[in-house]
């Protein structure tokens, strides 16, 4: 295999060096204070909190939660609108629009999962939209 090569040919695994957690901050491991920034209210606490913010991994997550949140607040809204012009459709309006919100809302619980997991096997998956942003949010002062 070359050595430029950016996957695996057989798994299909990113050949590219991977940031991972390693010891602890504070009283808990970093992997697992990264697995917990993706509950909105430790996310908040982890950034407040002396040894954790100064943390490059917990402020990447905690960022990167609020993101999601923020990306999740958005497709609400979006649906919100959607189902307002769908409303004048009697019965099937109701029906797409209560099984978009079911989709959507398993679709951001699935993520945030997959989040919580790659967190506490101490990677730091980026996320296309999301990711940036916790990157640029990321440096200690």
């Amino acid at each position: 295999m070359p050595d430029t090569a950016a996957f695996c040919p057989g798994c299909g695994r990113a050949m590219g060096p991977v940031e991972r957690a390693r010891g602890t901050v504070g009283v808990l491991p970093e992997a697992w204070a990264g697995a917990l920034a993706y509950f909105f209210l430790p996310a908040i606490v982890f950034l407040l909190v002396e040894p954790y913010n100064k943390n490059r991994f917990v402020r990447f997550h905690s960022f990167q939660c609020f993101g999601v949140y923020l990306a999740g607040v958005v497709v609400v809204a979006i649906l919100r609108i959607v189902g307002f012009a769908l409303f004048f459709i009697p019965v099937l309006g109701h029906l797409f629009v209560w099984l978009m919100s079911m989709v959507v809302a398993l679709a951001f619980f699935m993520v945030m999962v997959v989040l919580a997991v790659k967190a506490l096997q101490g990677e730091m998956l980026r996320l296309p939209l999301v990711g940036p942003f916790a990157e640029r949010h990321t440096s200690v002062t």
